[in-house]
């Protein structure tokens, strides 16, 4: 399949955005629509329609930033570059994940509102299985959300617009379900629009590198991840989930918006001058 998107730029907004959507999704169908009708594994036809998805996202892009934008380093340009700035900013991201989420439940066990147990004898898997589940969000979700979606919404909105748009748009598509389920699970949407706007900063504090990024998100998933799938904790129901957290997500609740705030006003903090 050629796809010449040069004849299409310059073009507004609404239709860059749908001509990317529509482009990977004529990619993907040929293959990924036979994984899921085929494949009878659940969690292998997620696995694999998801990995092959981000693959075909990531040689789309490279051709959309050379083709549309007359970038040929598009992936550098969003911020994903590998050099030892880079990783240290990744790993300082997912100790800081991996400690906000900790600290919350920690917060949580202190005043009573849940019981620590003690981990079964699967959590070393559980830590890996982990750990490679949150390094491969935490890469997707923000090479497409503060990488290509950010850059787009930037060329129109500028960078505060964008800011506000990408978070927007990050929220609201974490509630593709069914309708009871968003209802139920709604007070989890502040809470991601936060996440957004603090992953912004995150990324523009450390000039454009996205190795924050990817270490906070994958350290908030890697650690969720430890102590819900580990069943690490009980709770008690002391108190309404609001405060706490829905299904167990400490960042679903208000003690999670207090934190990302916190986290959120340190990453301003470091902006450069415009």
């Amino acid at each position: 399949m050629t796809l010449k998107f040069e004849h299409f730029s310059p073009a507004p907004l609404q239709f860059r955005l749908g001509l990317f959507i529509a482009s990977l999704a004529l990619v993907w169908l040929p293959l990924g629509l036979p994984i899921v009708l085929f494949v009878p594994n659940p969690t292998l036809e997620t696995i694999a329609a998801l990995g092959l998805l981000y693959g075909q996202f990531i040689w789309l892009v490279r051709r959309w930033g050379r083709r549309f934008h007359g970038r040929p380093q598009i992936l550098q340009d969003y911020g994903l570059c590998w050099t030892g700035q880079t990783l240290r900013e990744l790993l300082l991201g997912w100790g800081l994940g991996s400690l906000m989420i900790l600290v919350l439940f920690a917060i949580q066990g202190g005043l009573g509102w849940l019981q620590w147990q003690n981990p079964g004898l699967a959590f070393g898997r559980i830590a890996l299985e982990g750990f490679g589940v949150a390094l491969g969000v935490g890469f997707a979700e923000e090479l497409l959300f503060r990488g290509w979606l950010l850059d787009e919404l930037q060329r129109d909105w500028g960078w505060w617009g964008a800011m506000v748009g990408s978070s927007l748009l990050f929220a609201l598509l974490h509630f593709i379900k069914p309708w009871s389920e968003v209802i139920r699970t709604f007070p989890q949407f502040p809470g991601l629009f936060l996440l957004g706007l603090t992953l912004v900063l995150g990324k523009r504090s450390c000039q454009g590198r996205l190795g924050i990024n990817v270490g906070l998100h994958g350290g908030l998933v890697w650690s969720y991840y430890l102590v819900v799938v580990g069943e690490l904790t009980h709770s008690l129901g002391t108190v309404p989930p609001w405060v706490t957290g829905i299904d167990q997500n400490p960042l679903a609740g208000l003690l999670g918006l207090l934190g990302l705030g916190t986290l959120a006003l340190g990453f301003s903090q470091r902006l450069p001058a415009r």
